[in-house]
């Protein structure tokens, strides 16, 4: 799906002012997002949470802050978003592959990807390595950029995607090319009905998305 060298060399580029170009670029909305999908986690009381594709942390911390008694473990495979993370004093952090997680089967109560999946170099292969190391009846929360339905905000987001996010993250990051490569990679993730079936396809049950703010963003949750 995705040239996982070449994502790794983005966001190892890009790692020092990410969570700057994010906010920048959301307005803060990305912030509302992770929240939110937190407290639905928090409702699920679980003890065991992987943050896969963890970068600096964001989620993770927000997970952390909402289930204060359950031990949340960040994973990633770029180490200089790790130490972002760890700048930003979140510390519980494992190096990992999401195509090949160095964990036993069912050891989670919950698995969360937020802005993750999508960068993955197999998506239905990284689904099913998430069902694997989920328990059964553990659930999973994927939280990505999507495209809204709606005909003018659809036009004016894709006028934003393409045209203005990567010339702003550019000018914060210095790396225009990894933005417009992320931007680009927004518009070929699928979104709505096609992903809730590319994750029931891939070893999950009863998959159903959210849109968040007019679907710029879509919360997906299923159950293994």
């Amino acid at each position: 799906m995705q040239d996982a060298g070449f994502v790794r060399q983005a966001f190892a580029g890009i790692a020092p002012r990410y969570v700057l170009a994010n906010h920048v670029l959301s307005l803060g909305i990305d912030c509302l997002w992770r929240r939110s999908t937190a407290r639905r986690i928090a409702a699920l009381n679980p003890a065991r949470v992987l943050d896969l594709a963890t970068g600096s942390g964001d989620l993770a911390q927000a997970v952390q802050a909402a289930c204060p008694a359950a031990k949340v473990l960040g994973a990633d495979f770029s180490v200089p978003m790790m130490r972002e993370a760890q700048a930003r004093r979140f510390h519980t952090l494992i190096a990992a592959d999401g195509l090949a997680l160095p964990f036993q089967d069912g050891v989670f109560d919950v698995l969360t990807v937020g802005f993750g999946l999508r960068n993955m170099a197999s998506w239905p292969a990284a689904l099913q390595e998430m069902s694997r190391v989920l328990r059964p009846g553990g659930s999973l929360f994927v939280l990505d950029f999507s495209i809204p339905r709606t005909p003018g905000i659809r036009q004016l987001y894709l006028f934003y995607l393409k045209h203005v996010m990567p010339r702003v993250a550019g000018w914060i990051t210095g790396r225009r090319q990894a933005y417009e490569y992320l931007c680009g990679s927004i518009e070929r993730f699928p979104s709505g009905s096609d992903m809730e079936e590319l994750i029931r396809a891939n070893g999950f049950q009863s998959a159903h998305g959210t849109p968040l703010s007019f679907g710029i963003a879509s919360l997906y949750e299923a159950v293994k």
